[in-house]
């Protein structure tokens, strides 16, 4: 994946390019910009009602560009609803360009007339909700049929937020299978917050929080592996050019929200201070509470996963850095650097705020995955992820059940694992391959309970966890036993395993699971 800054007179050329196609799309921020939060869509009265379109072009050195427009003003807004809110969120597909023509892997029954079973073409788009625990049905949360092309008239998604949903941090992007590595990369994706977190973690109360997203910097000239990074939006640039500023008050205490919304690179963040790993507390990972109060000095966010912490700035007239470790993708996997990511200035004039944390109020509804330790597995399934890269021009990725022979994703083969609500499983999942993966499941949440064979001390319920990438000689594959949780009714249907390395998803690297109703 793209993990290397973009040249920067190359990146004010782009925002040229950008500037040109407003019209579709907002304009993005120039590279050293002050990081603002997202433009917030609040529910209001138990209902959040909003119109999304989709929108796609080319710069002039042909990097691809797709975005979230709302009402012409803002980019991929963020979605904040509270547990019971319903949801009517209508999306217009503006795609424009590409071809219309079906594609090989549409599925058997597909109909032009009918978006629920859509023709899956180059211009295809839908909407995944991801980590919300919503059920996998036309109009909510189904991403298999669902396509949504730009003949079609807008579509409608309507669902309601479980009363029981952890208040925290999910988000929504495109899911269309084979192409949704070109729309999520190309920057259509956007945070949902679920509020309700200070009655969970009372310490987050009062604090100012910030939502940071980071998205892929779309690649110089189409070349897959020349792209970069942006956070909210600003070009991470250093040491080439400026980075993203961050601003705080002088050693002010913020409650950060932290979405990795790239295709395929793991973050291993940190803040220094002088130069000195700064002490962050932990509170959720994958929008879910953590168990106690645990402070580090790093966190590793998989793809797709969410992070939210308690982070101090620097004093008045001190500077720190919000940086990425180098994370270890195996002999296969594409290289990874450290890099800085922003720069985090003490001010008391910030030009850009977050919103304040609410006070602290008495939690009524016992929170969903709260009681998962305790629930014995009825179930134990072996899982695991290859890949063929015997021809380096068309790799192949596989996520199997053992016992099972390995297949590319089709949508019109029958599920892989066939189970019911109310069970509990447990299920390992090795890495048999050389490079690093992400494990990610549709509708419901699981319980990571050990990496490698090691149990953990405390156990984090998450919804996508990184998988190792075997050395290619041991005896035994990297693994993570989870327990997957599937008492919740929202969980019965037919839906999408993968891996959330997008190209390996896109690849083949998802199987579907369908799910029973208990009686």
């Amino acid at each position: 994946m793209p993990f290397f800054p973009r040249v920067f007179t190359t990146a004010i050329l782009l925002f040229a390019g950008a500037a040109a196609s407003a019209q579709m799309c907002p304009p993005r921020p120039v590279p050293g910009s002050v990081v603002a939060d997202p433009y917030l869509v609040a529910s209001q009265s138990g209902a959040l009602n909003l119109a999304l379109t989709i929108h796609n072009y080319d710069d002039f050195a042909g990097d691809h560009f797709y975005c979230y427009n709302y009402q012409g003003v803002a980019e991929a807004p963020t979605l904040q609803v509270d547990p019971g809110d319903a949801v009517s969120l209508t999306l217009k597909n503006n795609i424009q360009g590409l071809s219309t023509a079906p594609m090989m892997h549409s599925h058997e029954n597909a109909s032009s007339a009918d978006p629920c079973h859509g023709v899956m073409t180059d211009s295809s788009t839908n909407i995944h909700y991801h980590g919300l625990n919503l059920p996998p049905i036309c109009h909510q949360d189904e991403a298999i049929f669902t396509l949504i092309n730009p003949t079609d008239a807008p579509f409608h998604y309507n669902f309601k937020i479980p009363a029981n949903e952890p208040p925290g941090l999910y988000w929504y992007h495109p899911h269309p299978h084979g192409i949704t590595l070109t729309q999520l990369s190309g920057g259509a994706n956007g945070a949902i917050v679920v509020t309700g977190i200070e009655k969970v973690k009372p310490q987050v109360a009062g604090l100012t929080q910030r939502i940071m997203i980071f998205r892929d910097q779309p690649a110089s000239g189409g070349d897959p592996d020349a792209g970069g990074l942006t956070l909210n939006f600003v070009p991470i640039e250093k040491p080439i050019g400026p980075n993203p500023t961050i601003q705080m008050g002088p050693s002010e205490k913020q409650f950060w929200r932290v979405l990795n919304a790239t295709a395929g690179r793991p973050l291993r963040l940190k803040v220094n201070i002088n130069n000195v790993a700064q002490p962050l507390e932990l509170i959720e990972l994958d929008s879910v509470p953590v168990a106690g109060d645990p402070t580090v000095t790093e966190i590793t966010i998989p793809p797709a996963g969410r992070a939210e912490f308690i982070v101090q700035g620097p004093p008045d007239g001190a500077s720190g850095e919000l940086d990425a470790g180098m994370v270890f993708t195996g002999k296969d996997g594409d290289p990874d650097v450290a890099q800085s990511l922003a720069t985090i200035v003490a001010t008391s004039n910030a030009s850009t705020r977050g919103t304040a944390i609410p006070q602290a109020s008495p939690q009524t509804t016992p929170v969903r995955f709260a009681d998962l330790a305790t629930q014995p597995a009825n179930t134990i399934r072996q899982l695991y992820f290859s890949e063929d890269l015997s021809d380096p021009d068309h790799p192949k990725f596989y996520v199997t059940v053992k016992g099972q022979k390995p297949m590319l994703f089709d949508p019109n083969e029958p599920p892989a694992i066939v189970t019911k609500q109310g069970a509990v499983e447990d299920w390992i999942i090795q890495n048999r391959s050389q490079e690093i993966h992400a494990f990610h499941i549709h509708q419901i949440h699981f319980m990571l309970l050990a990496k490698n064979g090691v149990a953990l001390d405390t156990p984090t319920v998450q919804d996508t966890v990184l998988v190792d990438p075997w050395d290619g000689k041991s005896s035994t594959y990297p693994s993570v036993k989870v327990r997957m949780d599937f008492r919740y009714p929202e969980s019965v249907g037919t839906f999408l395993y993968h891996c959330h390395l997008v190209d390996h998803e896109d690849g083949g690297m998802m199987a579907k699971i369908e799910v029973d109703p208990a009686n």
